[in-house]
């Protein structure tokens, strides 16, 4: 049977087919592969929730041969990067599919047409909205357990782009940074210089409530201002702050957050960090209900194995100057109590040196690669 092309329409009862092809279908009993959380990648994919609409636009499409699901892509522009950046280039992302040359065509040629009609002149990807979604195609560490930040994909996904013409844009790595017995004495020295040197201090909240009111804008704003430069990013408006600090939040461990400020109290860094919920969402194939919400719930309050290290943003003017070792003496007082084995670092710019040198007072193994690709259109 011919492959057929059908464009979703944006709405939760349409958008479910799309959000449950990979999980149901092509990496049901994968072990490496990491559901989304259902519930997460609607409020992403419905216009109505998602701030990032303010300046993005999107189609969905889905393929089926025989009646049956065989793959799905999303097209996106983002139009402030697009105008950051002076270029005309649309989007390619949460991209799934069989191995089948013509599936993964008419795939490719729905999203590329939508594209070429609004005058974009280039396509790139896998990228969401914006950073704040998985970007990536996975091409190293297939035997790897993914996370919930991450894309998981089959060997065959780089094999077929580059058949389509796509080259590198980018690629970012991945660590597994091994938990140490006791925290190293150059980073305690480090971090001591550096709090003395700088007039810097670990800060320390009594609450959830208590982080969002005195420091949620504060550590947006930060992350915009620490990863301005870095490939495509697309800075996060008030909207998309608030939506943030509402949603993710109240929901973190305080004591997996590190907060770092100046003498007027003045944010300079922030590490985040969360319980790995790889194998609660796998158990729960990304559903809340019935009982996925007591898997993730566990997960937060037991998890002994794995932590997320979710992001880590420094002001520019602070960047190089050690202060990512007061994170980690801060932090691995935490992960000690928990008996964590090991960190999963994600995804870092292969090219970003300044934030892999903050591992080098650790045993570590590079377990992951992942790829942009880019093609004119």
């Amino acid at each position: 049977m011919a492959v057929e092309i059908r464009r979703l329409e944006p709405c939760k009862k349409e958008l479910l087919k799309f959000i449950h092809f990979p999980t149901d279908v092509l990496y049901k009993g994968n072990a490496y592969y990491v559901p989304d959380l259902v519930s997460d990648m609607l409020t992403t994919f419905l216009p109505e929730e998602n701030p990032a609409y303010e300046f993005c636009e999107s189609a969905f499409f889905m393929a089926y041969r025989d009646g049956k699901p065989v793959g799905r892509i999303a097209a996106i522009i983002n139009s402030l990067v697009n105008k950051r950046e002076g270029v005309a280039e649309g989007r390619f992302g949460f991209v799934d599919f069989i191995d089948d040359d013509e599936v993964v065509d008419a795939l490719m040629d729905a999203a590329v047409a939508w594209a070429k009609e609004r005058g974009m002149t280039k396509i790139t990807g896998p990228l969401g909205f914006t950073d704040m979604d998985p970007e990536g195609c996975l091409i190293e560490g297939f035997d790897q357990l993914s996370t919930q930040a991450t894309i998981y994909n089959y060997p065959y996904y780089q094999k077929q782009f580059e058949r389509l013409g796509f080259v590198k844009d980018v690629d970012w790595v991945e660590f597994k940074v091994f938990v140490p017995e006791a925290i190293p004495e150059k980073m305690v020295k480090i971090g001591n210089i550096v709090q003395h040197r700088f007039g810097l201090h670990l800060v320390h909240m009594n609450s959830t409530k208590e982080l969002v009111k005195k420091y949620g804008d504060a550590i947006f704003s930060l992350i915009n201002e620490a990863y301005d430069s870095l490939f495509g990013y697309s800075p996060l408006s008030q909207k998309q702050m608030q939506h943030y600090i509402d949603v993710y939040l109240p929901f973190l461990p305080l004591d997996h957050i590190s907060l770092v400020a100046d003498a007027d109290e003045n944010l300079v860094g922030v590490g985040i960090s969360v319980p790995s919920l790889s194998k609660a969402l796998i158990k729960s194939r990304g559903r809340m209900l019935p009982f996925g919400w007591w898997h993730m719930l566990k997960a937060i309050k037991k998890e002994k194995e794995i932590v997320d290290l979710l992001l880590i943003a420094v002001k520019p003017e602070y960047q190089s100057k050690g202060v990512n070792s007061l994170f980690f003496l801060d932090l691995l007082p935490a992960y000690f109590k928990r008996g964590y084995k090991w960190a999963e670092t994600n995804i870092e710019l292969e090219s970003n040196e300044n934030v892999q040198k903050q591992w080098q007072y650790f045993d570590l193994e590079q377990h992951k690669r992942r790829r942009a690709f880019t093609k004119s259109i």
